[in-house]
Parts: C-alpha cells; sequence; structure tokens
C-alpha cells in the first residue's frame, strides 16, 4: 500500500493486547519508540494514544513516562478487582470512541492491537472513507481484523527490532554461616 507523506495519521495504541501478546509469544516487551516510527512511516503523525491499565506496579511510572517522552498520549484506567477477585481492565470502547472522535481530522488510522472487537470500527472507519492499518503480532490477531484492514503490518517479521526482552530479575540469596 503507498503511503504519502501528507498523510495526517492517528495511532491507538492498545497496550494490554500487545503486552501480553509480547509476553506470551517472546517473553519480552514491546518496542513502542520502534512500533510508532513504523506506524507513522514519514507520513504527519496527528495524534498517537495509549490506553493503559495502572495496577500499582513500581515498573509502570517508569512505563508511563517512557511512553508519554516518545510523543504518545496517556488514556488511563484504573484496574478493577470484583469481590470475587476477577480483574477487569478493557479499554475497548474508550479506543474506539476516540477514534471515531478523532476521525474526521485523520486520512489514516491505525490501530495498534489484534483484538477482533474493534471490527466493527474497522468496518466503519473504512466505510467513511478512512483508511485502516493494524500493527499486531500475526499469531494472535485476529484473522477477520488483518483482513479486513487496509494494511497489515505484523510485528512478528522484526522481533528484533519491535521487541525487548525482560530484565532478568536480581534474586538476592541469603548466605547462612554454620
Amino acid at each position: 500500500m503507498v503511503k504519502h507523506k501528507e498523510q495526517r495519521v492517528g495511532v491507538f495504541l492498545d497496550i494490554q493486547n500487545l503486552y501480553h501478546s509480547a509476553k506470551n509469544l517472546y517473553q519480552a516487551r514491546v518496542n513502542y519508540q520502534e512500533l510508532l516510527k513504523k506506524a507513522v512511516a514519514g507520513r504527519k503523525l496527528i495524534r498517537a494514544i495509549a490506553y493503559v491499565v495502572k495496577s500499582e506496579t513500581s515498573e509502570e511510572l517508569a512505563f508511563f513516562e517512557a511512553l508519554e517522552k516518545f510523543g504518545i498520549e496517556l488514556r488511563i484506567k484504573d484496574l478493577q478487582i470484583y469481590p470475587d477477585g476477577t480483574k477487569k481492565a478493557d479499554w475497548d470502547v474508550g479506543l474506539a470512541i476516540d477514534a471515531v472522535k478523532l476521525a474526521p481530522s485523520l486520512d489514516v488510522i491505525i490501530l495498534a492491537t489484534g483484538d477482533g472487537d474493534f471490527l466493527p470500527l474497522v468496518e466503519y472507519l473504512k466505510a467513511i472513507g478512512k483508511i485502516v492499518e493494524i500493527i499486531a503480532f500475526s499469531r494472535t490477531a485476529s484473522l477477520r481484523l488483518k483482513e479486513e484492514a487496509d494494511d497489515f503490518f505484523d510485528l512478528e517479521i522484526e522481533p528484533e527490532k519491535f521487541l525487548i526482552p525482560f530484565k532478568p530479575r536480581r534474586i538476592k540469596i541469603k548466605m547462612i554461616r554454620k
């Protein structure tokens, strides 16, 4: 697909979907700086928004700051924990609403997710004349989502570029002397 430098681009990052795919497939994290460069591809970036869930871990503040440093806006939602212990963290509706609201000022809408729940959003955006591109891990992305998109980029093509290995945790070993 031809990408023109004058195209106005919006990037919507489903952080939970990308995180779990990278972790389960590669035991790694996504390199969002490289992902954003690939998504924009020399075009005019209008907005880049990451949808994140706050779970009160010490590492998440540094992660959120890194995303902002790359020029990515954050939409933050608290992790919901129900009385039965079930946890819920879903941004699908929020991401879809933002994409629809911003669509008039964009030529290209890039969804960084493999979640098939976004299929109606892709169909709607295409029906109003928008180019829709998907960036995700092919093995965990919905086949219908990949087929419906105008373009699909598989992060698995260059995992060394788009992934960062998890840092091994240091384990303190207490020596017991007799």
